[in-house]
């Protein structure tokens, strides 16, 4: 009879163990979700209502009613004029408008903790908007935004992926939160999620 060493049996499993526990913890970090090419015009049209957002923001927030006319620096670069009328509804906590968007080469950066809210961009063109800007959480935003010619040079996500859009046709419309239409030629559209005018 063959007798076979029963620490033979034993090492195995045990010299195992510590093996793929070395494995386990030097596994990579899970890939972020994949962004198509949908999902990069939606950034990208983020971009864009963000960075307009922001330029209402300094220039004409505390501006009286009506005629508006008012050119600021962009964040990162560039320059942004915006004119037109901008009439205030406080019974409905909202603000009509019918305003016009110049952008020279306005540079805006938005890093965010989801990939899908962050983006470079640098927007060249003109925009107008028009509708209802909610100003309370009573009302809602109802805006139409057109343009012949933008251009979006920048990036997308996180990682960064490049973003390059010459003469850019725009018809796309927000509806409280949902921001989609023709965009580039495109069909595209980006939830906003808690957004203010």
């Amino acid at each position: 009879m063959i007798r076979r060493p029963m620490n033979r049996t034993w090492r195995a499993p045990l010299l195992a163990f510590p093996f793929m526990l070395l494995v386990a913890c030097q596994a990579e970090p899970p890939e972020p979700p994949p962004c198509d090419d949908a999902c990069n015009d939606g950034i990208a049209l983020r971009s864009l209502r963000e960075t307009m957002k922001l330029i209402y923001n300094i220039t004409l927030q505390a501006n009286p009613e009506g005629e508006q006319d008012e050119t600021t620096e962009c964040p990162l670069g560039g320059s942004a004029r915006i004119f037109g009328t901008a009439t205030s509804e406080p019974v409905h906590g909202a603000t009509e408008v019918e305003l016009t968007y110049e952008l020279r080469d306005c540079a805006y950066t938005e890093i965010d903790d989801e990939p899908e809210e962050t983006y470079r961009m640098t927007l060249d063109g003109t925009v107008t908007q028009s509708g209802t800007m909610a100003v309370q959480p009573t009302a809602t935003t109802a805006l139409l935004m057109q343009s012949d010619s933008v251009s979006l040079v920048g990036s997308v996500f996180d990682p960064p992926r490049e973003f390059h859009e010459e003469e850019c046709v725009l018809d796309v419309a927000q509806n409280g939160n949902d921001l989609s239409g023709l965009f580039c030629g495109r069909e595209a559209g980006v939830d906003l999620g808690g957004f203010q005018n």
